[in-house]
């Protein structure tokens, strides 16, 4: 469980209204124990973390200031930074965030963060921070990654492949989501300011700092449809590697990650691989189309404001707004006057009729669909061969020649003119296949002008040696009425 001790109330420090000082303190100690400004050949000691927080402090406000919290000291809001920072301090130390070692040898404290206040508080930093970030190499990394594993077989390498193919869809979904962000900032910022030279340095801003440096990079060089081929091309060869490849591959997988064994019969191997390779896919299908429609809706829309602002402030260009403002310094009965001119320039109709010789009309054309695939030539063996047999062998065996239909049923007609359908004789195979087809004759073409078949149903159902439920028939040899 999480919420245990010491975290059983982990984020109870955000209930107050110090909540933006705390988040300050956290980001500034972050910065100060893990980015450049770290200095790690001395411990942080008590003051040097209440220092770092009296910075802080001083910088963040307070939200909501009627409000109090029930583990807020009395006048905490009054007393001095160092009281705020000391405050601060030994509620993070209390729910979890931060911790504190003693040296045993100097009885020496210093402090720092748990492993999941860190986890925590680095999210809130990367909100804030505006260093760069090259996003769009994990697609690369994912390639680099694989490439390693196929040449060394370090497993470690086809788990960093894994892990930055996860990132790939993660960064596209970052992305999206600052773009929508972007957008939505835009238009409250316009519609609260009004400002054109505002909106469009956010705008150019945007362009000039995040999409040249990142976006541009991944919709073009780096783009994921670039490697996605590749990619696939190595999970095909990893695949088609010998198994005593795969079986060592596999052993280290389940010791080094036990947590990606669903069940005992199923690869684990296999599941990463088939994991990357969905992972390409679904970036290149559904996220790239969706980073491109972001986009292009992000910049359509700034596009309108800065347009419609522009239109807005061109008060000395626009006739519109000229004739408003001379409108509105006349008194009523010169503006009825204008207005009455306007209205009947208005009114008036034009007609025009279009020439009928100007109008051709063309028969559509539907493009020739032409198939340019080619098939590899394949050599025949052996067992193609005996398969092409076996398929010419079943499709003849079941076809009725219309001649041999009407030679069997002469034969058995030979010691009469009539016989009922389930008389027929049934000797082998081919002659039940010509018994079950034999009213057919009726419709196959007679060669004689003299004589014809005569099928006529009997109504009744019979069962037969052969057949569960075959209905009966009568097959007789009639002389035709021409000849009569």
């Amino acid at each position: 469980m999480f919420f245990t001790e010491p975290r059983q109330h982990f984020f109870r420090p955000f209930n107050s209204k110090y909540r933006e000082q705390v988040v300050e303190c956290l980001r500034e100690l972050y910065n100060r124990l893990y980015s450049s400004m770290a200095d790690y050949s001395r411990a942080v000691s008590k003051e040097n973390v209440l220092e770092c927080f009296q910075d802080a402090i001083t910088r963040a406000p307070l939200i909501n200031d009627n409000e109090e919290d029930e583990g807020e000291p009395a006048g905490l809001a009054v007393r001095s930074e160092r009281d705020q920072a000391n405050w601060v301090l030994n509620v993070l130390l209390e729910h979890g965030w931060l911790e504190r070692q003693v040296d045993e040898a100097t009885l020496q404290s210093s402090y720092g963060f748990s492993r999941v206040g860190r986890l925590f508080t680095q999210p809130m930093v990367e909100t804030v921070s505006g260093r760069f970030r090259t996003r769009h190499r994990n697609t690369r990394n994912t390639r680099n990654a694989l490439q390693s594993f196929l040449a060394r077989g370090e497993v470690y390498d086809l788990l960093d492949a894994y892990e930055y193919s996860e990132r790939i869809i993660s960064d596209f979904s970052d992305v999206i989501a600052e773009l929508d962000e972007r957008k939505r900032q835009l238009v409250r910022e316009v519609e609260a300011r009004q400002i054109i030279q505002h909106a469009t340095d956010e705008f150019f801003e945007f362009m000039e700092k995040r999409f040249m440096p990142d976006l541009a990079v991944r919709l073009s060089a780096d783009s994921v449809e670039k490697y996605r081929d590749e990619i696939h091309g190595l999970i095909r060869k990893v695949k088609r590697r010998k198994n005593t490849f795969k079986a060592n591959a596999e052993r280290e997988l389940r010791k080094l990650a036990p947590e990606l064994i669903t069940e005992p019969s199923v690869s684990v191997l296999m599941r990463i691989l088939d994991g990357i390779e969905a992972r390409t896919h679904n970036a290149s299908d559904v996220m790239l189309p969706a980073l491109r429609r972001a986009l292009h809706s992000f910049t359509r829309r700034a596009d309108i404001i800065i347009r419609q602002l522009s239109f807005t402030h061109s008060g000395k260009r626009s006739q519109l707004l000229s004739i408003c403002q001379s409108l509105k310094t006349m008194d009523a009965d010169a503006q009825q006057q204008r207005l009455s001119a306007a209205s009947r320039c208005l009114a008036q109709l034009n007609l025009g009729l279009v020439d009928p010789g100007a109008l051709k009309l063309h028969m559509g054309r539907s493009a020739r669909a032409v198939n340019t695939s080619a098939e590899e030539s394949v050599t025949a063996d052996a067992t193609i061969r005996r398969a092409l047999f076996v398929e010419q062998a079943l499709q003849t065996a079941f076809i009725v020649n219309n001649n041999t239909l009407r030679a069997y049923i002469i034969e058995a007609l030979a010691k009469g003119h009539r016989i009922h359908s389930q008389n027929l004789p049934v000797r082998n195979a081919k002659e039940l296949l010509m018994s079950a087809h034999a009213i057919e004759v009726g419709a196959a073409g007679n060669v004689s002008s003299e004589f014809q078949f005569c099928i006529r149903p009997t109504g009744q159902t019979v069962q037969t040696e052969y057949f569960e439920r075959l209905d009966e028939f009568t097959i007789e040899v009639v002389e035709t009425k021409a000849h009569d």
